[in-house]
């Protein structure tokens, strides 16, 4: 196998990418967020975060809007020891400023550093096809093409097997939260998973960017099932900020909630992450959305698979 020898990851599903590719043996430094799997947890971490984690939803929100209107960035980057490293590729994102290192601050430091001699590969994708061309495509800049091409293959597998599972059944309305103050409708590849696993997305379309919507907007749409997954938020801290929803106008009135089908997912490690384990977030999501067809992955569910019934932690 041939390749680039040593790579710096500065995405967290690129991370997942190469380590199901079989090259953490290459993988030099990565990003404050990469933490799957648990292998690359001691690896050198060459990007910080500008926020707090202490802050609540809306001053996340408060903060982000303020730094990026000032031109500044939300996180930083250890130069020092990346040109330490001296990386032949790094692996980056040219999709979201507010979820990951900026895709300019990246072609900015090797500018600024002209000993680094990097290929840069930045993923952009908005789409669940675009997540399995990026894998490919993380496999071509490796020298793994076919080892990538036989990953997209099985995942496929995995996901015809969940459309067999759901197909002739009713597709629930459901409303995915990406943020809840202010709130945020999950878009770009969440409306794809939500429909390969058997269900109609509310208030968002794949390949568009996710985008504020009013809570009346939720209400009047009435959505059959909820699910709340805080971008970059794990399970508990998302289970604490959903707290709040209960408090909202209309919400006992809504049928999702009637029937008890409000669920929080760690969606930082599942539904907000564009890498190989967008399929374990189908598999979950037909599991919720069709409890009666598809069994729980793993086959016990809840916490173990990464989701929750709101407010009901085991």
């Amino acid at each position: 196998m041939h390749g680039p020898q040593r790579i710096v990851s500065l995405l967290a599903s690129a991370t997942e990418i190469l380590a199901s590719l079989g090259l953490l043996d290459r993988l030099k430094a990565i990003s404050h967020e990469c933490d799957y799997p648990p292998s690359v947890i001691g690896r050198p971490r060459v990007t910080r975060s500008m926020l707090s984690s202490s802050l609540c939803s809306v001053e996340i929100d408060d903060t982000v809007r303020r730094l990026l209107g000032a031109g500044e960035p939300l996180y930083q980057l250890d130069v020092e020891e990346i040109c330490r490293i001296g990386p032949d590729l790094i692996i980056t994102q040219a999709q979201c400023d507010v979820c990951a290192v900026r895709y300019q601050d990246v072609l900015d430091l090797l500018e600024s550093n002209p000993s680094l001699h990097s290929r840069v590969l930045p993923l952009n994708p908005a789409s669940l096809q675009e997540i399995l061309a990026d894998i490919v495509q993380v496999g071509q800049a490796t020298g793994c093409q076919e080892k990538a091409e036989q990953l997209v293959s099985q995942l496929q597998e995995r996901m015809l097997a969940v459309q067999q599972q759901v197909m002739g059944q009713p597709k629930p309305r459901v409303a995915c939260i990406e943020w809840i103050e202010p709130m945020m409708l999950a878009g770009n590849w969440v409306p794809d998973l939500v429909s390969v696993a058997g269900g109609e997305s509310l208030l968002a379309e794949a390949g568009t960017e996710s985008v504020y919507h009013s809570w009346q907007e939720v209400v009047e749409l009435d959505p059959e099932v909820i699910v709340v997954a805080p971008c970059g938020f794990d399970l508990d801290r998302s289970q604490h900020e959903a707290g709040g929803l209960a408090g909202l106008p209309c919400w006992k009135e809504l049928a999702a909630v009637r029937q008890e089908r409000v669920f929080v997912i760690d969606g930082n490690a599942l539904l907000n992450r564009s890498g190989p384990r967008v399929v374990d977030t189908i598999e979950v999501l037909a599991h919720l959305l069709h409890p009666d067809h598809v069994d729980a992955p793993g086959g016990n569910g809840k916490r173990g698979t990464g989701w929750d019934l709101l407010g009901k932690s085991a």
